[in-house]
């Protein structure tokens, strides 16, 4: 039994002196250390079991949900094959996330959902565990992807062109009949992954959409997707990720000229909860 706890102080001593080092705590030293390990221990299970599985529930799930789409509708298709792909292909990665929040949901509400953006694994969050119907807001450019473009153009999923902010209002304006009976849309605000994990600045988008429909905006956070496949990384790793749901934000007691202030509000509030991560 001594034999057992000195061992085990030996390895708290350690981490706490690779954590001063750091300048972070025993729980991010162990992260790192853990890291090291755990890239070359997890290396053939991600490339001879997870990609593979990733592509090949892709190629088989996509046509159902054109299918189910076009036969019953998009709103379906989203609920059920896109929820189920989100979680089987975490569930492999393995990636668990907790949920906070989902009582602030209420039923049969549309909402205009902003959230920060980390990872591609942010997709299988929302889409898996947040629990509503969504269409998504993307760059036009993916539209022309080989399969991904068909799935999201039959799923009803918005695409604009960042790069004409004229034809990108357009878009979002023929888009509102999208938005009703329970149906919500989804921005990322900063416009693209953050590369360190901080919160980038939020283009307005998404808040003038919201006020235009006089839609409650519902700010999320998640945290931890980055850990698991960092922007511009092949390096997937397993671990857990939490999404944060919170209080919707009425916009109709903002005026037209106020969308600063949403946008304050909204941004303010993902960022406090990112930084207690």
């Amino acid at each position: 039994m001594a034999s057992g706890n000195g061992t085990k102080n030996s390895v708290e001593a350690y981490l706490r002196r690779y954590a001063e080092e750091l300048g972070g705590n025993v729980e991010c030293a162990w992260d790192r250390v853990w890291g090291r390990f755990g890239r070359f221990v997890y290396w053939p299970y991600r490339w001879l079991v997870v990609a593979p599985f990733l592509g090949l529930s892709t190629l088989v799930l996509a046509p159902m949900a054109v299918l189910l789409s076009v036969t019953v509708s998009p709103n379906v298709a989203s609920k059920t094959i896109a929820a189920f792909w989100a979680r089987v292909n975490s569930f492999v990665t393995p990636m668990w996330v907790d949920v906070s929040g989902r009582e602030k949901i209420r039923e049969g509400s549309s909402y205009v959902v902003v959230a920060n953006h980390l990872s591609h694994y942010d997709i299988y969050v929302l889409y898996g565990w947040l629990g509503l119907d969504i269409k998504w807001v993307m760059k036009k450019e993916l539209e022309k992807v080989p399969l991904i473009g068909w799935v999201c153009k039959s799923m009803g999923h918005i695409f604009i062109d960042r790069g004409d902010s004229a034809k990108a209002v357009d878009t979002l304006n023929h888009a509102r009949e999208k938005v009703r009976g329970g149906t919500s849309v989804i921005f990322f605000p900063e416009g693209t992954r953050s590369d360190d994990g901080s919160l980038k600045p939020f283009k307005k988008g998404a808040f003038r959409f919201a006020h235009d429909l006089g839609l409650p905006i519902l700010p999320v956070t998640i945290k931890g997707t980055r850990r698991i496949l960092p922007k511009g990384s092949t390096e997937l790793m397993p671990g857990g990720v939490s999404l944060v749901i919170h209080d919707p934000v009425d916009v109709t007691a903002y005026g037209r000229g106020e969308l600063g202030a949403i946008v304050n509000r909204v941004r303010n509030t993902i960022r406090t909860e990112l930084e207690e991560f």
